[in-house]
């Protein structure tokens, strides 16, 4: 028998006892399902971080010069203590920097971590808990900010300590409903008043996170609000990718300068790219793939062992049909073939429903929360060939079985 013919056979016996066919492969489609859902999850992710949250924290062809690494999620107590131990990033150490990197396009220098939050009044209006942050003007060429009206900072106003502020499209909308109007007007935060310069144009959300909810005003400005920092961060960007490797280490050999460190003394400062969260994150869901595997294999082997009773008990009930085509010239080999495929053909069939079900499940994620979902055309290749895989290694006992089954004998069975 061709495996097309015992194909479809297996097909129009599994929609003859539906219930039945869907109880046997139950645990096959909701393992393969969780597995799709989630590997598109975390693709989703991996591609979210890397396209967006990175490029938004670091900027495009960007690296900065930190004294706490981006990616702290896998440091331990000791080198957290190490790290607290580290000098600031000053704005003496600016120069340094661009001395090292004159063909960088733009160096910058911003206020560190923790950033502040505030509220921002103007009139009978607030906006609470805006997140306020102190730049020098080329900040703005390291973010590729956009203007929706106004205009940047410039180096004047850092200088000359201006009670300036460009405000992120959100607070500008909830202040005046039309953000071009807030240009030009003044606002209060922390009771002192600042003119409005420019309304930077909408950067969108990131996992749900408003990217438009501060506040920005000269880095000088600033420390009058807030007074100086523990640290900074310096800001560095390249023409393109492809020099932002060797910016890098001209940049960690300038800082080493900066801050007098002998040869063989470790690094007292970080050298951070997006990659650096990107790799951070890669890091998370590595652990993440250590644990789906076997999850999936304990569904997969449930599912498998139920696949083989049920062919074990078809195998029972079709007793005399096997007599009869033996009878009629069917060799052990037609019906081994027959009958495994009829196993693979339903784990097949198992595999392609939690395949489905898997990405309408990421798809589900993906229209109700912020995490992305992207199925990769390598877990749709392993949920099918897990299928396949399922229905050969445990239908061969079964059609073995049927194949041994006594001509004579099998043609007497009631």
């Amino acid at each position: 028998m061709p495996f097309s013919e015992a194909a479809l056979l297996a097909l129009r016996a599994a929609w003859s006892h539906k219930l039945r066919s869907f109880f046997t492969l139950l645990g096959i489609i909701v393992s393969v399902a969780f597995l799709v859902a989630v590997v598109a999850i975390i693709q989703g992710m991996n591609a979210y971080v890397r396209e967006r949250i990175g490029g938004a924290i670091v900027g495009a062809n960007a690296f900065q010069v930190r004294r706490t690494p981006l990616a702290v999620g896998l440091i331990d107590d000791e080198q957290w203590r190490a790290i607290q131990r580290r000098p600031i990033i000053a704005p003496e150490d600016v120069p340094y920097v661009q001395h090292a990197l004159p063909d960088a396009r733009a160096i910058a220098l911003q206020s560190g971590w923790p950033t502040p939050q505030a509220d921002v009044v103007w009139r009978d209006q607030t906006v609470g808990d805006a997140f306020v942050f102190g730049v020098t003007a080329p900040f703005q060429v390291v973010q590729d900010y956009q203007f929706a009206a106004g205009e940047p900072l410039t180096d004047i106003d850092v200088r000359e300590r201006r009670p300036v502020v460009e405000l992120g499209w959100d607070v500008a909308d909830k202040l005046f409903a039309t953000p071009g109007l807030a240009v030009g007007q003044r606002l209060r935060i922390l009771g002192q008043q600042y003119t409005v310069k420019g309304v930077i144009a909408k950067k969108g959300t990131v996992l749900g996170q408003s990217w438009d909810g501060f506040v920005m005003m000269p880095l000088t400005s600033f420390e009058a609000l807030y007074g100086r920092r523990k640290t900074t961060v310096i800001s560095v960007k390249m023409a393109e990718a492809a020099l932002v490797q060797e910016g890098m280490a001209r940049a960690e050999e300038a800082m080493r300068v900066a801050h007098r460190l002998r040869p063989g003394q470790a690094d007292d400062f970080t050298v951070d790219t997006a990659d650096a969260l990107v790799s951070f994150w890669k890091s998370l869901t590595r652990l993440l793939f250590t644990v789906i595997p076997a999850v999936v294999a304990i569904g997969i082997v449930v599912g498998g062992i139920v696949i083989m009773n049920i062919m074990l008990m078809s195998v029972s009930e079709r007793t005399r049909e096997i007599g009869i085509r033996k009878s009629l010239g069917a060799t052990r080999r037609d019906i081994r073939r027959q009958f495994l495929a009829e196993s693979v053909t339903l784990a097949l069939l198992g595999g392609v429903l939690g395949l489905v079900a898997g990405m309408a499940l990421a798809g589900l994620v993906a229209a109700v929360s912020p995490l992305p979902a992207r199925v990769t055309l390598w877990s749709v290749a392993v949920a099918l060939g897990l299928g396949g895989s399922v229905g050969i290694l445990f239908g061969v006992y079964p059609a073995t079985r049927a194949a041994r089954l006594d001509p004579v004998e099998a043609l007497r069975y009631e």
